[in-house]
């Protein structure tokens, strides 16, 4: 496999050449990109079944729609995103120009996530494009069917040198992180998010994590029970604890092996794993395996402990632990003392509960009588807190975390009779006019009256530079 170091130092040669900065470039790669999803969307489909067991209309639900969609948003909004942005100057500056100009950052690493193979890499990628920089894409080396057909597919679309795709596993990815990057966008654990910042502080070189932890479901006794069971949302990063009951036969038929929307575990350590955290457990209703298959039943756990295994990993797979709670008290001081989590969702009819609970409680997102759904807002930040992340993207936001805000202001020559405030010698009515120019910027209701005194005093001084001009 070719080295990273090549590989990264390809990537910013052809960034340092300029060629993806124009704006018509960066359009131009995005609608490529939006050309092969369109294009190649049953191969897509096929390695995502192939990684997750997901079917096709899931599938395109859950990953092509979002990125078809991120890609029309910002193919829309780009030129403004990217335009200069003036900002409000003060009496000092006030021929000035003064504007905030959005600038790439450079070359950027993108590492996504088993879960959702494809859209986890895309909507990166998307928002690194969109700010005109180069990006080195690393897809899961789990989900190998979409990692293979990711690396297959980019090099046929975009451009090979600003765009590169890597794969392997974990010695890759460890090579990979010892090259110096100008931004590392990371999904997955924080234990593997603790070692992608470790690697990072080495170039001063900063991150947007996409991390995890236990997003907690509260269900009020004051909710719609059948709205709440309703929105349970598989092995999703997000989704939280799953809520099943009665509905799951509605879904799944009477045989969920058999139904072609029901999923499996990625892999066997994955399965193993899960196996793991039900050992000892009450299993209160299904509990069915096939390690043969990966196939872990709708299974429901009660009288779980706070600190068992189950209560403190994620789960990543059909099993939902119910803890019941006396009341929302209970509920706040519960996920308060734990890890601030990426999503917290709360069904309730009570619109006061719901805004107490977000008001006592830190969260990366969340919805109210529903689960996933903020993670759907194109204007919506979606991101961690605390353990669960740092950093957010999607949308502008996307564009925003491969940017940097760059202040620029450009003087106007005609006022350099202001400027002779600012040099030496120091004298009290120097301290005095910055004082006026003070008042002036934050006193509003008094600004009439200043500005007439201020126009006043800045004739009388001028006058006095000419005539001292003169007799010199």
């Amino acid at each position: 496999m070719e080295k990273m170091q090549q590989v990264v130092g390809r990537a910013r040669a052809a960034f340092n050449s300029g060629r993806c900065r124009s704006l018509e470039f960066r359009l131009q790669q995005l609608k490529a990109l939006e050309r092969m999803v369109q294009e190649k969307e049953k191969e897509i489909l096929a390695a995502i079944k192939a990684d997750l067991h997901k079917s096709g209309p899931n599938a395109y639900g859950h990953e092509i729609l979002g990125v078809l969609g991120e890609l029309a948003l910002t193919m829309d909004k780009l030129p403004s995103w990217a335009a200069p942005r003036p900002v409000k100057k003060n009496l000092l500056t006030m021929r000035d120009e003064a504007y905030i100009y959005p600038e790439p950052l450079g070359v950027v690493l993108i590492i996504g996530a088993w879960n959702y193979p494809f859209v986890l890499v895309m909507q990166p990628l998307i928002g690194a494009i969109a700010a005109g920089n180069a990006a080195v894409v690393k897809p899961s080396e789990i989900s190998e069917n979409t990692a293979r057909l990711v690396a297959d597919l980019l090099p046929q679309y975009l451009d090979r040198e600003l765009y590169p795709v890597v794969t392997g596993g974990v010695p890759e990815t460890t090579e990979l992180l010892t090259q110096r990057f100008d931004h590392i966008l990371y999904t997955g654990n924080s234990a593997v998010g603790k070692i992608v910042m470790a690697a990072a502080a080495k170039h001063l070189t900063p991150v947007t994590l996409e991390l995890g932890g236990k997003s907690p479901c509260y269900i009020d006794k004051d909710c719609d029970l059948a709205v709440a069971c309703r929105s349970g949302c598989g092995k999703s990063l997000v989704g939280g604890f799953w809520l099943y009951c009665a509905l799951w036969q509605e879904f799944y038929g009477e045989d969920v092996k058999s139904s072609p929307d029901y999923e499996r575990i990625i892999n066997k350590r994955h399965f193993k794993r899960i196996m793991g955290l039900l050992e000892g457990q009450n299993i209160a209703y299904g509990g069915q395996t096939d390690e043969a298959s990966c196939f872990i039943a709708p299974t429901i756990l009660t009288d779980v402990s706070p600190e068992s295994k189950v209560m403190e990993e994620e789960i990543f797979g059909p099993v939902l632990p119910i803890l019941p709670v006396k009341n929302v008290d209970k509920a706040i001081e519960f996920i308060n003392r734990r890890e601030k989590p990426l999503a917290l969702y709360v069904f309730s009819n009570n619109k006061k509960l719901i805004r107490r609970v977000i008001s006592e409680t830190s969260s990366g997102g969340m919805t109210a009588n529903d689960v996933f759904m903020h993670a759907l807002v194109p204007d919506l930040p979606f991101g961690g807190v605390g353990n669960s992340g740092m950093g957010a993207y999607h949308g502008k936001h996307s564009f925003e975390t491969f940017s940097h805000r760059r202040a620029c202001l450009i003087k106007d020559l005609k006022m350099e009779v202001v400027n002779k405030l600012r040099y030496p010698p120091g004298s009290q009515k120097k301290v005095d006019w910055a004082k006026l120019f003070l008042l002036m910027q934050f006193n509003k209701g008094r600004v009439g009256l200043v500005m007439l005194a201020v126009l006043g005093i800045v004739a009388a001084v001028v006058a006095k530079m000419v005539c001292s001009g003169r007799s010199g």
